[in-house]
């Protein structure tokens, strides 16, 4: 079965940098493309940036050139370093996994997901 867990969520001023981890166990994940979701409160879960199994990647609009997704296959571990962080980005951050083949975007094509980590930006 497979596991996603994230970590290193937490508190950070407005302007200050975050480094999420997603560590998977059960299998390898390494053809799998590898999201980063994140659901503020009271709206719906959305999709903040991919990267598929030969490193391409795409980000949502709202995050692009302040984010930056990248994997590790040798330890099955996937990452995404946060920085210029704003109040806007204040969520729980899920990562997720898709045996689909290219760069997926949507909820409805992950296959595997972590139960989140919250991250907070103050102003």
């Amino acid at each position: 079965q497979v596991q996603l867990v994230e970590s290193g969520g937490g508190l950070v001023q407005a302007g200050g940098s975050l480094r999420l981890s997603c560590a998977a166990s059960g299998r390898t994940l390494n053809r799998y493309a590898m999201d980063w979701f994140r659901q503020a409160p009271g709206k719906e879960r959305e999709f903040v940036a991919v990267i598929n199994w030969i490193g391409d990647t795409y980000y949502s609009d709202s995050v692009k050139g302040r984010f930056t997704i990248s994997r590790d296959n040798a330890k099955n571990t996937l990452y995404l370093q946060m920085n210029s962080l704003k109040p806007e980005d204040t969520a729980v951050y899920y990562c997720a996994a898709s045996a689909q083949l290219g760069l997926v975007v949507t909820t409805g094509g992950m296959n595997y997901w972590g139960k989140g980590t919250l991250v907070t930006v103050s102003s």
